[in-house]
């Protein structure tokens, strides 16, 4: 099949001479790279939420007593929030 796509120059002048140097044709060449890259491994790593965490683990919640209306003015820096 052909196809047209936009090559960055200095690219291509690469790839040719590692072409001509291997003694194979630009399209072998071309056709090995998009194998090795669309038959690598993606390991997509998973994102974690950094621990914003308050108050002690074995103790109480600290925020468990304050209302939603509270909780806002915390976050949002509300006057008069406790």
């Amino acid at each position: 099949m052909k196809t047209t796509i936009d090559i960055q120059d200095a690219l291509l002048v690469r790839a040719k001479r590692y072409a001509r140097r291997n003694g194979r044709p630009l399209r072998a060449v071309v056709e090995e790279g998009l194998r090795l890259v669309l038959s690598a491994r993606v390991t997509k790593s998973r994102y974690r939420l950094a621990d914003m965490s308050v108050g002690d683990r074995k103790g109480p919640d600290p925020l468990e007593a304050c209302s939603w209306q509270d909780l806002r003015g915390m976050i949002y820096g509300d006057p008069g929030t406790p």
